[in-house]
């Protein structure tokens, strides 16, 4: 099915925990140039240090599920996942992936968000879905890059990917840039659901590539808990500290 992401399908189904990739070939570490047999060395990309909000995202000073702020104001969503903060290496690489066609960068971002999750989880979502881009926006870059992340991070964690649930309107000004108050007012009624039925009754993980404010992903959230999702998980590859 040829569509605006290329020759991809738009809905991956569900399927048993995906195989681990195969090592031992190879290449390059995609920022030091190192020859490897990973896309990232460790001393590229060291593992992330925890703990995180589960609210917002937001690393903790220590142990503990949420942050002062989301003690006091819960958002719409249950829980946030989120991999690495929005600075060196990685803006470097979303940077490249999002706004200069390195499409080839997302199933190495994704293995790092896939590192985070927790697929023992009793609250494990049955539905993976991307936070959507403005139809001039995806007729400009040519893909989504949340959907990119989001049906490689499905097969990893064996859940069904549907790219076409959340539709996002046209118009409104780039969030880049805005404070949260401005977020969310440029986010009013933006956001709709496509197809009710696939997430009635369901829990859904709504992935996206870097989580700012959190405005995008409550006002995304809001819309597919009306449509009648059961809850809400965010999984982000970045926060922006």
């Amino acid at each position: 099915m040829s569509t605006a992401h290329g020759s991809l399908p738009q809905t991956v189904p569900a399927a048993g925990p995906a195989a681990p990739l195969v090592r031992g070939l190879p290449g390059q570490c995609e920022l030091c140039r190192r020859w490897q047999t990973s896309r990232l060395c460790a001393q590229c990309a060291p593992a992330d240090p925890g703990p995180r909000c589960q609210g917002c995202g937001l690393r903790l000073a220590q142990a503990g599920l949420h942050c002062g702020a989301c003690q006091a104001s819960r958002w719409p969503f249950e829980r946030t996942y989120c991999a690495v903060d929005y600075g060196h290496p990685w803006d470097r690489l979303i940077a490249a992936f999002k706004y200069r066609g390195q499409v080839e960068l997302a199933g190495v971002l994704a293995e790092r968000l896939s590192q985070v999750l927790d697929p023992d989880s009793l609250a494990w979502p049955q539905c993976v879905v991307p936070v959507p881009l403005a139809p001039a926006r995806l007729a400009e870059r040519g893909y989504n890059q949340a959907w990119e992340l989001a049906r490689r991070v499905a097969a990893r964690a064996g859940c069904r990917a549907e790219a076409h649930v959340l539709r996002r309107a046209a118009g409104g000004s780039a969030q880049a840039g805005l404070k949260r108050a401005d977020r969310q007012r440029n986010l009013a009624g933006v956001f709709s659901v496509a197809r009710p039925a696939v997430v009635a009754g369901r829990r859904i993980a709504l992935v996206d590539d870097v989580l700012t404010t959190g405005a995008t992903a409550a006002a995304a959230t809001e819309a597919l808990l009306a449509a009648g999702a059961s809850a809400v998980q965010v999984w982000a590859l970045a926060r922006t500290p």
